[in-house]
């Protein structure tokens, strides 16, 4: 039995435009709530807002930079003139960079922290009050394996995740009282357009394409979790088994990555 019914919830998602923020939109106007999308391309955005609205939803988009304090702002001023509330924040958007540390800079770092980890803190910080208000409010944070365990080439991604992921854990002890529960989601590789759009790309992932699952499957696990009050999901069969296997032998999984990177850069 669900635990939370979706039929008219107010949800914030952020980075909507496409990809897993995309299929969340689709995934709770299919259940009746009330969706308000948010990411910066704006028609691909009023296109998703669009296919909410077939689905028998009220959708609304606001296009905008999350890393923006006024547009954080003015997204939850527009939740409060649209239903006078939030029962749902998803904290969605995400950005990522591919290389070496050494060989990477510190504005890589700053600019993905500050949207994978700043703007969901202080959006949420934002939307807190009215999230108190909510009787079934809940925090969806969009982790990641990576958050989990640490991959090479990988290294500010998995900052910002293993931040999020830390701050995630923390407030859903100080959020319990409130009523107010934290979801967090780490899916694996997902068929997205994430690796096409990556602020900085120094040479290729030695892995190459690993298996990747649909961002519909991940929105509809990540929409039936919070139904269930879960608090962590792990979507990907793949990403579970790692970190699985890395909690148990973290000194075999190092090895096996330090390997496996020498290996490809011999090719």
């Amino acid at each position: 039995m669900a635990r939370r019914s979706l039929s008219n919830c107010r949800v914030v998602i952020t980075g909507a435009s496409s990809g897993i923020g995309r299929e969340l939109g689709l995934a709770f106007a299919r259940r009746g709530s009330r969706v308000l999308l948010t990411a910066r391309r704006e028609q691909e955005l009023s296109a998703v807002a669009a296919e909410c609205r077939q689905c028998g939803a009220t959708a609304e988009a606001l296009a905008g930079d999350v890393t923006d304090p006024l547009f954080r702002a003015a997204l939850v001023e527009r939740a409060v003139a649209l239903w006078e509330g939030i029962d749902v924040l998803v904290n969605n958007a995400g950005i990522s960079a591919h290389g070496r540390f050494a060989e990477s800079d510190e504005s890589t770092l700053r600019q993905i922290l500050e949207v994978n980890f700043f703007a969901a803190t202080e959006l949420t910080r934002l939307a807190l009050p009215l999230l108190r208000q909510s009787r079934q409010a809940a925090i969806v944070n969009m982790s990641s394996i990576i958050g989990h365990r640490g991959l090479p080439l990988n290294s500010e991604y998995a900052a910002s995740k293993f931040a999020l992921r830390g701050w995630s854990e923390s407030l859903r002890a100080e959020l319990a009282a409130d009523g107010v529960e934290v979801l967090i989601v780490s899916p694996g590789t997902t068929e997205t357009e994430f690796f096409d759009h990556l602020i900085a790309k120094r040479g290729e992932l030695p892995w190459g394409e690993s298996t990747a699952i649909p961002a519909a499957a991940v929105a509809e696990q990540t929409v039936r979790a919070l139904e269930r009050g879960r608090r962590e999901i792990f979507p990907n069969w793949r990403g579970r088994a790692l970190v699985a296997v890395n909690r148990l032998f973290p000194g075999l999984v190092d090895r096996a990555l330090a390997k496996f990177l020498a290996a490809s850069n011999n090719r």
